[in-house]
């Protein structure tokens, strides 16, 4: 539960050098971080991802070429040096001056339906997990969910900047889920119109320096629940995908995003493109600053292999599901791995 959300657990904790019992985990995280595929013992090393352009109309080869190992991730160059510059100015400005009743208004109420909201306090009960971070969500999309009165109102034109950054990135995101459709031989459109109308949410996420980082994770390891997710960091870095048998880092490229695939897209592309398992490491030295963009379905939709997949020599390995039923077994089971996609394989 988040509250008295004047007060950083996080961060003060941070000051006396002491890690939060609660954000501990059993082992060390460096060795397993609760992952149960493919590997027991995963190795760490680095990886710099693919740079690839949207602009170009053919660039559907590259995101072919770019996954044929099963790397789901990819970062993309466009004209929006300003806006990922600013949109992670004003994040850090939000966070680190932001303090006390300022943001105490903007507090994240978990008792209610709406998550939105900020987070600056990590409580839990018993044997509770914690992420080592803070956080503020903003439900930005579609325009009947976004209520600007709701964000921080500092630095003054903060509610200006993150809008114009949601609706920037829709425009990408439709671009991708495009670029993805053709690389499979697919309409153009057939990706976006399993999805239907995006439900975005931005996140901004402030990992403080830990006092203890080989017993902890800023973020357990997961994959995310929608379709598709763009994420901007900044130059600190932490952020790392499992690929090969071996946690790999991802190198902060600047004016970059960079694009993570999520679990519904990888059953509407019947595996063909695979969702990332991820998490967030956490370092001594320097505080890390991300900012991730979730564009999802509506818990209404039905979300199964697109048709055109599907054949007998190329039978559906997914069963069909509700997304707002995915979305409540993902919380009640918890971000472990890849187990709430793997749940749905047929013969599994």
């Amino acid at each position: 539960m988040c509250q008295n959300p004047a007060l950083s657990v996080i961060q003060n904790l941070r000051k006396k050098k002491i890690l939060y019992h609660n954000c501990s985990l059993p082992q060390s995280p460096r060795d397993s971080s609760n992952c149960t595929r493919r590997s027991p013992t995963p190795r760490e090393g680095s990886l710099r991802i693919k740079s690839i352009s949207i602009s170009n109309s053919m660039e559907f080869f590259n995101i072919r070429r770019a996954t044929k190992n099963k790397n789901p991730f990819h970062k993309i160059h466009h004209e929006m040096k300003r806006q990922l510059c600013g949109i992670l100015k004003h994040a850090k400005y939000a966070f680190l001056t932001g303090k006390g009743r300022r943001k105490e208004r903007y507090a994240l109420n978990r008792s209610g339906e709406s998550t939105e909201g900020c987070c600056l306090q990590t409580e839990a009960e018993n044997s509770t997990v914690l992420d080592w971070r803070d956080y503020f969500d903003h439900h930005t999309l579609p325009l009947s969910r976004r209520d600007p009165s709701s964000w921080p109102h500092f630095p003054s034109n903060y509610r200006q900047v993150v809008a114009r950054y949601s609706d920037e990135l829709k425009i990408v995101a439709q671009k991708l889920l495009g670029l993805i459709a053709e690389s499979l031989g697919l309409p153009t459109s057939c990706i976006q119109d399993a999805v239907g109308e995006f439900y975005q949410n931005i996140t901004i996420s402030y990992y403080p320096a830990c006092p203890q980082p080989h017993l902890t994770l800023g973020l357990q390891s997961h994959s995310d629940m929608g379709a598709i997710t763009l994420l901007i960091q900044d130059h600190v870095g932490g952020l790392q995908i499992f690929k090969d048998s071996q946690w790999i880092t991802v190198h902060p490229q600047s004016h970059a995003i960079l694009v993570i695939l999520a679990d519904q897209m990888e059953i509407i592309t019947n595996g063909k493109y695979r969702s990332a398992q991820h998490r967030a490491i956490t370092n001594s030295s320097s505080p890390r600053l991300s900012v991730a963009t979730f564009h999802d379905p509506a818990k209404t939709v039905k979300i199964s292999p697109a048709s055109e997949l599907i054949s007998n020599s190329s039978p559906p390995k997914y069963r069909e599901v509700k997304y707002g039923d995915y979305v409540s077994s993902w919380y009640t089971k918890g971000p472990k791995g890849k187990r709430n996609i793997d749940a749905l394989l047929i013969n599994s």
